[in-house]
Protein backbone atom coordinates (compact mmCIF):
# COMPACT_ATOMS: atom_id res chain seq x y z
CA UNK A 1 0.00 0.00 0.00
CA UNK A 2 2.84 2.36 0.82
CA UNK A 3 4.30 1.64 -2.59
CA UNK A 4 1.01 2.60 -4.22
CA UNK A 5 0.83 5.85 -2.26
CA UNK A 6 4.40 6.67 -3.22
CA UNK A 7 3.69 6.01 -6.89
CA UNK A 8 0.56 8.18 -6.78
CA UNK A 9 2.51 10.99 -5.16
CA UNK A 10 5.25 10.66 -7.77
CA UNK A 11 2.69 10.87 -10.58
CA UNK A 12 1.15 13.98 -9.04
CA UNK A 13 4.55 15.64 -8.79
CA UNK A 14 5.30 14.81 -12.43
CA UNK A 15 1.91 16.17 -13.47
CA UNK A 16 2.48 19.41 -11.56
CA UNK A 17 5.91 19.73 -13.13
CA UNK A 18 4.47 19.33 -16.63
CA UNK A 19 1.88 22.01 -15.84
CA UNK A 20 4.42 24.51 -14.52
CA UNK A 21 4.17 28.05 -15.94
CA UNK A 22 6.07 28.85 -19.16
CA UNK A 23 8.58 31.02 -17.31
CA UNK A 24 9.87 27.90 -15.57
CA UNK A 25 10.20 25.83 -18.73
CA UNK A 26 13.45 25.57 -20.70
CA UNK A 27 13.71 27.61 -23.88
CA UNK A 28 12.96 26.15 -27.28
CA UNK A 29 15.01 27.62 -30.07
CA UNK A 30 15.91 27.20 -33.68
CA UNK A 31 18.76 24.81 -34.39
CA UNK A 32 18.82 25.41 -38.13
CA UNK A 33 22.14 27.23 -38.53
CA UNK A 34 25.39 25.40 -39.32
CA UNK A 35 23.86 23.66 -42.32
CA UNK A 36 27.29 23.09 -43.85
CA UNK A 37 30.98 23.32 -42.97
CA UNK A 38 31.39 26.83 -44.39
CA UNK A 39 28.54 28.19 -42.28
CA UNK A 40 29.88 26.47 -39.18
CA UNK A 41 33.32 27.97 -39.75
CA UNK A 42 31.77 31.42 -40.21
CA UNK A 43 29.77 31.07 -37.00
CA UNK A 44 32.79 29.92 -34.99
CA UNK A 45 35.07 32.63 -36.38
CA UNK A 46 32.50 35.32 -35.59
CA UNK A 47 32.21 33.96 -32.04
CA UNK A 48 35.88 34.67 -31.36
CA UNK A 49 35.51 38.49 -31.05
CA UNK A 50 33.64 37.94 -27.78
CA UNK A 51 36.68 36.19 -26.33
CA UNK A 52 38.91 39.03 -27.53
CA UNK A 53 36.55 41.64 -26.06
CA UNK A 54 36.49 39.77 -22.76
CA UNK A 55 40.28 39.81 -22.63
CA UNK A 56 40.30 43.56 -23.37
CA UNK A 57 37.56 44.55 -20.91
CA UNK A 58 38.79 46.60 -17.92
CA UNK A 59 38.96 44.54 -14.72
CA UNK A 60 38.85 47.30 -12.12
CA UNK A 61 36.43 45.60 -9.72
CA UNK A 62 35.04 42.16 -8.98
CA UNK A 63 31.92 42.95 -11.01
CA UNK A 64 33.87 44.10 -14.06
CA UNK A 65 36.07 41.02 -13.79
CA UNK A 66 33.01 38.77 -13.70
CA UNK A 67 31.63 40.58 -16.73
CA UNK A 68 34.91 40.22 -18.63
CA UNK A 69 35.08 36.51 -17.86
CA UNK A 70 31.44 36.05 -18.88
CA UNK A 71 32.22 37.58 -22.28
CA UNK A 72 34.94 35.00 -22.76
CA UNK A 73 32.37 32.39 -21.75
CA UNK A 74 30.00 33.65 -24.45
CA UNK A 75 32.64 33.14 -27.12
CA UNK A 76 33.49 29.66 -25.84
CA UNK A 77 29.85 28.57 -25.44
CA UNK A 78 28.95 29.88 -28.89
CA UNK A 79 31.88 28.06 -30.49
CA UNK A 80 30.98 24.81 -28.74
CA UNK A 81 27.37 25.13 -29.84
CA UNK A 82 28.22 25.73 -33.48
CA UNK A 83 30.62 22.79 -33.60
CA UNK A 84 28.26 20.42 -31.79
CA UNK A 85 26.10 17.86 -33.52
CA UNK A 86 23.50 15.30 -32.51
CA UNK A 87 21.50 15.19 -29.30
CA UNK A 88 23.95 17.35 -27.35
CA UNK A 89 23.40 20.28 -29.72
CA UNK A 90 20.16 21.46 -28.10
CA UNK A 91 21.86 21.49 -24.71
CA UNK A 92 24.75 23.48 -26.09
CA UNK A 93 22.24 25.97 -27.50
CA UNK A 94 20.73 26.30 -24.05
CA UNK A 95 24.21 26.87 -22.61
CA UNK A 96 24.86 29.49 -25.30
CA UNK A 97 21.71 31.47 -24.49
CA UNK A 98 22.29 31.09 -20.75
CA UNK A 99 25.83 32.43 -21.08
CA UNK A 100 24.56 35.45 -23.00
CA UNK A 101 22.01 36.12 -20.26
CA UNK A 102 24.72 35.77 -17.64
CA UNK A 103 26.78 38.39 -19.44
CA UNK A 104 23.93 40.92 -19.49
CA UNK A 105 23.36 40.28 -15.79
CA UNK A 106 27.05 40.78 -15.04
CA UNK A 107 27.10 43.96 -17.13
CA UNK A 108 24.30 45.61 -15.18
CA UNK A 109 26.14 44.73 -11.97
CA UNK A 110 29.37 46.15 -13.39
CA UNK A 111 27.68 49.41 -14.38
CA UNK A 112 25.83 49.93 -11.10
CA UNK A 113 25.79 48.31 -7.68
CA UNK A 114 22.50 49.87 -6.60
CA UNK A 115 20.13 47.58 -8.47
CA UNK A 116 17.44 46.03 -6.23
CA UNK A 117 18.70 42.82 -4.68
CA UNK A 118 15.36 41.11 -5.27
CA UNK A 119 15.56 41.86 -9.00
CA UNK A 120 19.10 40.54 -9.26
CA UNK A 121 18.23 37.43 -7.25
CA UNK A 122 15.14 36.76 -9.37
CA UNK A 123 17.19 37.20 -12.55
CA UNK A 124 19.78 34.75 -11.30
CA UNK A 125 17.11 32.17 -10.47
CA UNK A 126 15.47 32.57 -13.89
CA UNK A 127 18.74 32.20 -15.80
CA UNK A 128 18.50 28.44 -16.43
CA UNK A 129 14.83 28.57 -17.40
CA UNK A 130 14.30 31.86 -19.22
CA UNK A 131 17.65 33.20 -20.41
CA UNK A 132 16.00 35.24 -23.17
CA UNK A 133 13.79 37.02 -20.64
CA UNK A 134 16.79 37.80 -18.44
CA UNK A 135 18.75 38.99 -21.46
CA UNK A 136 15.94 41.30 -22.58
CA UNK A 137 15.45 42.75 -19.10
CA UNK A 138 19.09 43.48 -18.39
CA UNK A 139 19.79 44.67 -21.91
CA UNK A 140 17.01 47.19 -21.44
CA UNK A 141 18.50 48.32 -18.14
CA UNK A 142 21.88 48.72 -19.79
CA UNK A 143 20.37 50.72 -22.66
CA UNK A 144 18.79 53.15 -20.20
CA UNK A 145 22.06 53.52 -18.32
CA UNK A 146 24.00 54.07 -21.55
CA UNK A 147 21.54 56.71 -22.78
CA UNK A 148 21.65 58.59 -19.48
CA UNK A 149 25.42 58.70 -19.38
CA UNK A 150 25.70 59.66 -23.05
CA UNK A 151 23.40 62.63 -22.39
CA UNK A 152 25.74 63.98 -19.71
CA UNK A 153 29.12 62.78 -20.99
CA UNK A 154 29.82 64.11 -24.52
CA UNK A 155 32.71 61.70 -25.04
CA UNK A 156 30.23 58.81 -24.98
CA UNK A 157 27.89 60.18 -27.65
CA UNK A 158 29.74 58.66 -30.59
CA UNK A 159 29.91 55.28 -28.88
CA UNK A 160 26.22 55.51 -27.99
CA UNK A 161 25.20 56.35 -31.56
CA UNK A 162 27.22 53.40 -32.83
CA UNK A 163 25.71 51.25 -30.12
CA UNK A 164 22.16 52.17 -31.13
CA UNK A 165 22.88 51.31 -34.75
CA UNK A 166 24.44 47.96 -33.85
CA UNK A 167 21.55 47.17 -31.50
CA UNK A 168 18.95 47.85 -34.18
CA UNK A 169 20.90 45.82 -36.72
CA UNK A 170 21.44 43.01 -34.24
CA UNK A 171 17.74 42.90 -33.36
CA UNK A 172 16.77 42.77 -37.03
CA UNK A 173 19.27 39.99 -37.72
CA UNK A 174 18.13 38.02 -34.66
CA UNK A 175 14.54 38.08 -35.94
CA UNK A 176 15.62 37.34 -39.50
CA UNK A 177 17.56 34.31 -38.27
CA UNK A 178 14.27 32.79 -37.07
CA UNK A 179 12.09 34.01 -39.94
CA UNK A 180 14.49 32.95 -42.69
CA UNK A 181 16.22 29.87 -41.23
CA UNK A 182 17.45 28.67 -44.62
CA UNK A 183 19.31 31.90 -45.42
CA UNK A 184 23.01 31.33 -44.76
CA UNK A 185 25.31 33.53 -42.69
CA UNK A 186 22.56 35.58 -41.01
CA UNK A 187 23.61 34.14 -37.68
CA UNK A 188 27.25 35.02 -38.29
CA UNK A 189 26.22 38.57 -39.17
CA UNK A 190 24.26 38.73 -35.91
CA UNK A 191 27.41 37.69 -34.04
CA UNK A 192 29.29 40.62 -35.56
CA UNK A 193 26.53 43.13 -34.79
CA UNK A 194 26.35 41.86 -31.21
CA UNK A 195 30.13 42.06 -30.84
CA UNK A 196 30.06 45.67 -32.03
CA UNK A 197 27.36 46.42 -29.47
CA UNK A 198 29.46 44.84 -26.73
CA UNK A 199 32.50 46.81 -27.83
CA UNK A 200 30.61 50.09 -27.46
CA UNK A 201 29.21 48.98 -24.08
CA UNK A 202 32.73 48.47 -22.82
CA UNK A 203 33.29 52.20 -23.21
CA UNK A 204 31.08 52.60 -20.15
CA UNK A 205 33.59 50.68 -18.06
CA UNK A 206 36.69 52.64 -19.06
Amino acid sequence: QQGGVGMTRSLKIKQLWRQRPPCLKPIHCSLSCDKNVAETVANVVTSLPFIFLGLQTPRKTLNTTLYANSLIGVGVASSLYHTSRGEIRKYMRWADYTMIATTTLCLTRALRDEHPRLLMAASTLLLPFQPLMVTALHTGMMEVSFAKRASTEPELKTAHNLHRMSSLLGGALFIADDVFPQTPYIHAAWHLAAALGVCTCNKLLE
